[in-house]
């Protein structure tokens, strides 16, 4: 099972928006790298949500339910996600970067990568922050 974060524009779709409707179809990736991370997503994979703009942080977590797949007429790739829990603690880029542990993470070093994996060591990491 891999991990992934997921990028979006709170203003756009918000976690909050995610969690109400339960289940949505998660599109708008356009970034050649960010199609790669997509296209090996799988149904179980958990995902962090990560509301980018002014808030900079991660607030809920979710799971992948279908393999990326393509919708006509214009082939936008797309997959569907399940909202699971909300963080109990928000964890932000700013403690992301403070520290020091995630240098070499996509988040940190591609900042507009919209689609980026997460290891389980950050994943635990940023676990333990979400409830401390």
């Amino acid at each position: 099972m891999a991990a992934w974060l997921l990028k979006t524009e709170p203003a756009d779709f918000s976690w909050e928006d995610l969690y109400r409707e339960k289940e949505a179809v998660w599109d708008g990736v356009k970034a050649p790298a960010a199609l790669k991370n997509m296209r090996q997503m799988k149904p179980g994979d958990r995902v962090l949500i990560y509301h980018t703009g002014h808030e900079r942080r991660m607030v809920g977590i979710a799971e992948i339910t279908t393999y990326p797949y393509a919708i006509p007429p214009n082939n936008e790739w797309v997959f569907k996600i399940l909202a699971k829990e909300t963080l109990p603690q928000a964890v932000t880029l700013a403690q992301i970067k403070a520290s020091g542990m995630f240098a070499d993470w996509d988040l940190v070093r591609l900042p507009r990568l919209s689609v980026v994996p997460v290891s389980d060591a950050q994943w635990d990491l940023i676990m333990k922050w979400a409830t401390e």
